[in-house]
C-alpha cells in the first residue's frame, strides 16, 4: 500500500503505511567496507542543472579528464546529501548526526542550521538526501529524504538564515510518508527534475518481492508534486511509481536533453546505470545486469560490485559521473543519447576513499563529496571533505 502526503494543509492526515524493519543480507551491506592507502586532498546553482555540453549531434570522446582544483571543507561527518545554494554555498546532511550544515563555498567555512527532528539513524538510514524547492529563490524550502523509527519519508523545512546558527532549520512538513525501511537499502536520493516534480530512489529494504509491487514505495524510483501528491501524468495512474523493478537506488541525473540516468547497487554481481523510462521494469530480483530477458529494461552500463557500488550521479560535459563507494573512485559515462558512447573510464581510484555524492556545478566542475565516516570506511585526517573538480 502507498502512502502519500493528503491534500489537506497543515494537517498531515494520511493514513500510515505498514513500515519494515528489516535486518536480513549481507553483513557488509551493499557498498561493503574496504581499506585504501589514500593521498592527501590538495589544500586549498542548482542541483543537476545542465551543464555546458557538446553541440547537438556531437559525441564526447573516449577519454575525458579530471582534475582536482582544490578542496573546499574538511572534517564532516558521515556527509550524504549535498545540495548547491544559490551563490555557489553548500548545504550537507549527516547521516548519522542528523543535522543539516551550510558550507561557505569559498573558505569552507561549516554552519550548522540545525537537526531535523525525528531522524532515527541506524545502519544505513539516518538523514539521508537533500534538493532544494525550484522556487527556493522566494519559498526558502529544504526538501529532506530521511528514516524514521517507523518509516522512510521527505519532508520540506523552512530555511530562514536570519535566525541563530543552529535553529535556522522550521519545523519538518511531512510531503510523503510510508517508504519501507530497514538496516540496508534505504535509498535515499531525492532531486527536483527540469519538469519541476520531485523525484525519489528507494530501496526494497532486503524484501526482494517489494521492487515488483507496484502497490508499495520500496524498490522504487517515485515521481511527485512539490506537496507529495503523485505528479499528473505519472504512468500508473493515481500512483507515485515512475519505474519499479529497482534494488536500491541512490543516483538522480538528468542529461542536457531532460534524459533521466539512475545508479544502482547490485547484489554480488553487476552495479547498473540505467536510462530511466516511465513505467519500465528493471528486473530486480529477476535480472541483475544485462540480458535479463524480455519485459526488462537493461542498463546502458554495469560494474563488479567491487569497482563501484554507486552511490550519487551527475551529468557534465557530455557524461554521466558516478561516484563510488566500495570501489573508491569516479566513473565517467560518455553518453550518445540513450546509449553508452564509449567504455566507461575511472578515476581517483583510492586517492580519497569512498565517494558518496557527486554532484554538477555548472559547466565543467562537479563537487564530489567523499564518505569514510560512515562506519565502513577507513577515515583519515581531514575525512570527510567536498573537492572541486574540473573535467571533460
Amino acid at each position: 500500500m502507498i502512502v502519500q502526503r493528503q491534500a489537506v494543509r497543515p494537517a498531515l492526515a494520511v493514513a500510515a503505511c505498514a513500515a519494515f524493519l528489516f535486518t536480513a543480507g549481507c553483513s557488509s551491506g551493499d557498498d561493503g567496507q574496504a581499506s585504501r592507502d589514500r593521498t592527501s586532498a590538495p589544500s586549498t546553482s542548482d542541483a543537476d542543472a545542465p551543464a555546458a555540453s557538446p553541440k547537438p549531434g556531437d559525441v564526447p570522446p573516449a577519454k575525458g579528464s579530471v582534475t582536482v582544483v582544490r578542496t573546499v571543507t574538511e572534517g564532516l561527518k558521515s556527509p550524504w546529501g549535498l545540495a548547491p545554494l544559490p551563490g555557489g554555498d553548500l548545504l550537507v546532511s549527516s547521516r548519522d548526526e542528523g543535522t543539516i550544515t551550510r558550507v561557505d563555498g569559498e573558505t569552507g567555512k561549516k554552519t550548522e542550521l540545525g537537526p531535523v527532528p525525528g531522524v532515527a539513524a541506524a545502519e544505513e538510514g539516518g538523514l539521508l538526501g537533500l534538493a532544494l524547492s525550484p522556487s527556493f529563490a522566494s519559498d526558502h524550502m529544504v526538501y529532506a529524504y530521511f528514516t524514521t523509527e517507523s518509516d522512510n519519508r521527505i519532508a520540506r523545512m523552512l530555511y530562514d538564515e536570519k535566525k541563530p546558527a543552529g535553529k535556522q532549520l522550521g519545523a519538518p512538513d511531512t510531503v510523503f510518508r510510508g517508504i519501507p525501511k530497514g538496516s540496508n537499502h534505504n535509498g535515499g536520493r531525492i532531486a527536483f527534475g527540469p519538469d519541476g516534480l520531485l523525484y525519489a530512489g528507494t530501496g526494497e529494504t532486503y524484501r526482494t518481492e517489494l521492487a515488483q509491487d507496484k502497490k508499495s514505495p520500496g524498490g522504487k524510483i517515485l515521481r511527485l508534486a512539490a506537496d507529495g501528491d503523485p505528479a499528473p501524468g505519472n504512468p500508473f495512474g493515481d500512483s507515485p511509481v515512475y519505474s519499479y523493478g529497482h534494488r536500491n537506488v541512490q543516483g538522480l541525473a538528468w542529461d542536457k536533453d531532460k534524459r533521466l540516468w539512475a545508479s544502482e547497487f547490485g547484489q554480488d554481481t553487476w552495479d547498473e546505470l540505467n536510462n530511466i523510462v516511465a513505467g519500465d521494469n528493471y528486473g530486480w530480483p529477476d535480472a541483475e545486469g544485462k540480458g535479463g530477458g524480455s519485459g526488462y529494461h537493461d542498463p546502458i552500463a554495469q560494474w563488479r560490485t567491487d569497482e563501484a557500488s554507486p552511490s550519487g550521479i551527475a551529468y557534465a560535459e557530455g557524461s554521466i559521473w558516478m561516484a563510488g563507494l566500495r570501489g573508491e573512485r569516479l566513473w565517467r559515462i560518455p553518453l550518445d543519447g540513450t546509449k553508452a558512447a564509449h567504455d566507461p573510464q575511472e578515476f581517483l581510484e583510492g586517492k580519497y576513499g569512498r565517494l558518496r555524492t557527486v554532484v554538477a556545478a555548472g559547466g565543467d566542475k562537479l563537487w564530489l563529496m567523499t564518505s569514510e565516516t560512515d562506519t565502513r570506511g577507513t577515515p583519515g585526517e581531514g575525512d570527510d571533505r567536498i573537492l572541486e573538480l574540473k573535467v571533460s
